[in-house]
């Protein structure tokens, strides 16, 4: 492992105690960190070493209190503090000054990694700053640069943080990041469709019916709200989070497992995407905001009672929609994904659903619920697989029922699944950029998303209400337009195979 020294702007922050804390003392732990490493945090608040050493370690409450002292000595050992005014250029000649003694001292020879973890009207600041007192570049040394989601606001602005970016460093030198893609769930979709002989040939238009991806959230904005009022459910999941779903259950194979072959395959989806016309994104899409309920004897305020958010705030906290990819494989197969706060439960979810056979010949003594095959894939909780089939009940005659045959990630091994954080901070140290999106990709999701941004605001489209609690507007059932249903898991998710109404 090269040695080098990890930057995070925004130290003093909610996201770095939170995660990247936590991911860098899991990578110490297990070895995965250079010998000669440190980590610098710089932001506004003023903290000397020892102050962030004891507020990232000592007094964190994201750490788990029973770790061995030696260890968080030994981990502590290894962060380092500069405060600066972030918005000042002249400020960053003191974070140059102390890389340059770090190195000396901790022998990283001048390789650096810059994680923004700050306010989007920063990412445009820090890199310029960067580069004027030349640390975005060195001659045989690397430079890369880590910027959160969101990437832009809408494809103009995304097409010009792009471009703005390009100035002071390469496209292979930015890794944006998306903590969806570090599940460990869905990068095995990869695997799972890719490593397995059974499931190419059926994964097309001839043999699938449709795909659901649903996530869901138990929870509303709470301290959130004034950020996701600006935002809203379609920015915040589903143009990325979701889409990046979608290119990895739709992809088409590449030709190696290398980053570059990798991405390029799910940039040629992204393209692929049948535009929604304005005109009819009432038709393909839905979208409701939560209203107050009573769930389980307690009261949940509706989304407008939400801490910072207005009165009359049309922002929604729900969205399904209906759309399609335009290629040879998945012709006229709709793709239905939907998102929201304050559903049912915590589940994301993908389900294929396989065309029925051409002929039912045990009709009349089918007890299925659904008459359709489906392959789930739980990206989280309980992570696993499973695949719904009929069976023949025993006895006389051919009574036929749904059963499952089920894989939980938790039965594959001992150890605990890694955070989405750990991968991704290990995969930018290595130098592999598989898991992060490229600039195109980026900018093709929200080409997909933003006409129908622009419609919603154009047209006042209809926002409905959904209580909270429930799975969303029953508008959303309207996007189905062959008698199948929304999947809606059990709040007993050990189960991937039920299949709840509430």
């Amino acid at each position: 492992m090269t040695p080098h020294i990890f930057v995070i702007f925004g130290a003093s922050g909610d996201l770095t105690a939170r995660k990247l804390i936590p991911a860098f003392y899991h990578l110490y732990e297990g070895g995965y960190l250079p010998e000669n490493f440190a980590l610098l945090g710089v932001s506004r608040t003023e903290l000397s070493d020892e102050d962030f050493r004891k507020k990232a370690v000592y007094e964190s409450t994201y750490l788990s209190e029973d770790l061995p002292q030696e260890k968080k000595d030994t981990f502590a050992k290894m962060l380092f503090y500069q405060p600066i005014d972030t918005s000042s250029e002249a400020d960053y000649g003191k974070v140059k000054e102390r890389l340059t003694k770090l190195d000396q001292a901790i022998g990283t020879k001048g390789d650096y990694i810059f994680y923004l973890s700050t306010p989007p009207k920063l990412y445009k600041t820090i890199p310029a700053y960067l580069a004027t007192h030349g640390l975005n570049k060195a001659e045989g040394h690397f430079r890369r640069l880590v910027i959160e989601k969101p990437f832009g606001y809408d494809a103009e602005s995304a097409s010009e943080l792009n471009n703005h970016l390009l100035q002071f460093f390469k496209e292979e030198e930015i890794y944006r990041i998306d903590h969806y893609l570090g599940k460990e769930t869905v990068q095995n979709l990869l695997v799972t469709r890719f490593a397995n002989g059974i499931f190419e040939p059926l994964w097309n238009r001839n043999y699938i019916e449709h795909v659901q991806i649903t996530s869901a959230e138990p929870m509303g904005v709470g301290s959130r709200g004034g950020y996701y009022d600006d935002s809203g459910a379609l920015r915040d999941m589903i143009q990325n989070h979701l889409l990046q779903v979608v290119a990895h259950i739709a992809m088409e194979p590449p030709v190696s497992a290398a980053a570059h072959a990798i991405r390029s395959e799910k940039l040629k989806l992204f393209q692929s995407l049948r535009p929604i016309d304005p005109e009819e994104v009432e038709q393909y899409v839905v979208r409701g905001q939560y209203t107050a309920s009573e769930i389980a004897g307690d009261t949940a305020v509706g989304y407008r009672e939400e801490e910072g958010v207005l009165d009359d705030s049309r922002t929604e906290t729900f969205v399904a929609m209906k759309f399609f990819i335009d290629n040879w494989r998945w012709a006229d197969v709709p793709f239905y994904v939907r998102t929201g706060k304050r559903l049912p439960t915590k589940v994301s979810e993908v389900v294929i659903t396989f065309k029925q056979s051409p002929q039912r010949l045990f009709r009349s003594e089918e007890t299925f619920s659904d008459p359709y095959n489906q392959l789930i894939i739980r990206i989280q909780p309980h992570e696993g697989l499973a695949l719904k089939f009929g069976m023949k009940i025993p006895g006389q005659g051919f009574r036929v029922k749904d059963v499952n045959m089920d894989f939980h990630y938790a039965d594959l091994t001992d150890a605990d699944v890694p955070e989405a954080y750990e991968r991704l901070i290990l995969d930018c140290i290595r130098g592999d950029a598989t898991l992060y999106s490229l600039g195109e990709s980026v900018e093709a999701a929200w080409a997909f998303v933003d006409p129908i941004l622009n419609a919603w605001k154009a047209n006042e489209s209809k926002l409905f209400g959904y209580p909270a609690g429930t799975w969303g507007p029953k508008e959303a059932d309207s996007l189905f337009d062959n008698g199948t249903r929304w999947r809606n898991p059990c709040k007993n998710l050990t189960d991937m195979g039920d299949f709840c109404e509430l």
